[in-house]
């Protein structure tokens, strides 16, 4: 299940971007929102000159999985208090 509605429709490196910085405001503290939206922009960065689709596709696919991990981590830590 993907952490929010519409991870089908992401695209695009720009569409990825916004849509994981969404996924950040379900998380529990800010100081945790920060930490990831951190990284979101390093990686971004990071991959900024990429220009393989088939890559593209590939970063999208994992990083939406890796949101999907991060989510639900939290939201069975948040579960078992």
């Amino acid at each position: 299940m993907p952490p929010l509605p519409g991870a089908e429709l992401v695209r695009s490196p720009v569409q990825l971007y916004r849509y994981l910085l969404r996924c950040c405001k379900q998380l529990p503290a800010e100081i945790i929102q920060r930490h990831y939206k951190h990284a979101i922009r390093q990686n971004f960065k990071v991959h900024a000159d990429e220009d393989d689709p088939e890559r593209i596709q590939q970063i999208i696919k994992r990083a939406i999985a890796d949101a999907d991990w991060v989510l639900s981590k939290y939201k069975n830590l948040k579960q078992k208090k």
